[in-house]
């Protein structure tokens, strides 16, 4: 028996020299200068930290250092609105933003269609139909209810928004005003019930509301610490707090939610060699080693690309995401914030 482990030791530290030497000789071959012609410049709107996660773990795999440039949304239309309109070659090849920003973009003519093997599995509601960008994640507004007070419950277990109005029930939510994702939600939920259901839902949930919440992670803090009984928050928050052992569960309404989608997006103007190795990182995106390198991280998306293992293990597979596409003006949307603070938040 001790011989039989000894060989097995030995095999598997002759494993694990091998695999060291590969891993030696694979960035030797991308060393010094030749490593600093394997760069691209990507805009985004992500947070600083998901954009050194995503280009630490490429790199380890391709030899390819991403170079991410952190802009707001505008910001980020602005610089590719530049590219576009010059002559020349422009530095940056790809924009790795959220939905509504590859939309506009689109729509301004500073994408160019990319039409891969891999992104064309992507279901249609997650991208743009002639490939001018597409969805490689999302993030949806769930239910997260404390499992103690779910316990609690018999019959009305709140599974939509209609039940949630009618629930008595401390809850916890992020103020529409302070963060984007918190007030697509109202957006999103006017284009599909109508402002009049809209505002009728919000005006029933708001005496319930223990706190407006100012970050996204603070409702679901709240649910898992009792100090409200059911938060609307964004999964990856819950998952990542059900991660670190808080006592909470996931509800995903029935009459749909919306999410918000981070996808990819090619620049014109960008230079040819860049472009060539911006498909590679775009296609890259959509598989299961960015899940694996975020979820190492405690960031939790769900994928967009329904042939991955990460996809297929997704538990919600009862999640429904609203049909209705949210088409308001900038005007619009100020428009419904101002009602809402008006006649609910500050009545």
């Amino acid at each position: 028996m001790r011989r039989y482990t000894s060989l097995l030791l030995t095999a598997f530290v002759l494993f694990l020299i091998v695999l060291a030497g590969s891993a030696y000789l694979a960035g030797a071959d991308y060393s010094g200068e030749h490593r600093s012609r394997h760069e691209i410049t990507v805009l985004t709107t992500l947070p600083a930290e998901h954009a050194e996660i995503l280009s630490q773990a490429y790199e380890e795999t391709s030899g390819v250092h991403v170079n991410f440039v952190t802009l707001s949304s505008d910001d980020a239309l602005k610089r590719m609105q530049d590219q576009a309109s010059s002559s020349g070659s422009g530095d940056a090849s790809l924009v790795l933003a959220d939905r509504q920003t590859l939309e506009k973009a689109a729509a301004k003519g500073y994408l160019a269609p990319y039409i891969s093997e891999r992104n064309d599995m992507i279901p249609n509601s997650f991208r743009q139909q002639d490939g001018y960008w597409t969805g490689v994640w999302y993030d949806p507004i769930v239910f997260c209810v404390n499992r103690d007070y779910l316990k609690t419950l018999r019959d009305d277990i709140p599974d939509s928004w209609q039940t949630l109005a009618g629930l008595d029930a401390r809850i916890g939510v992020t103020d529409f005003m302070a963060a984007d994702a918190s007030a697509d939600l109202l957006y999103a939920m006017t284009a599909q019930f109508g402002e009049t259901a809209t505002m009728d839902i919000w005006r029933q949930l708001h005496p319930k509301v223990v706190q407006y919440a100012r970050y996204l992670s603070n409702p679901v803090r709240q649910a898992g610490m009792g100090e409200v009984d059911l938060s609307i928050a964004v999964e990856s928050e819950t998952l990542r707090y059900i991660h670190d052992g808080y006592p909470l569960q996931i509800i995903y309404p029935s009459d749909g939610t919306t999410a918000r989608v981070t996808g990819t997006g090619l620049l014109v103007h960008a230079r040819k060699q860049d472009g060539v190795m911006a498909k590679a990182f775009a296609d890259w995106l959509l598989s299961d080693e960015v899940q694996i390198a975020l979820q190492s991280h405690n960031y939790f998306f769900i994928p967009t690309n329904p042939g991955t293992i990460a996809y297929k293990s997704f538990a919600g597979k009862n999640l429904v995401l609203f049909t209705q596409p949210v088409t308001f003006t900038d005007a619009q949307k100020h428009h419904l914030l101002d009602e809402w603070a008006r006649d609910i938040r500050f009545k």
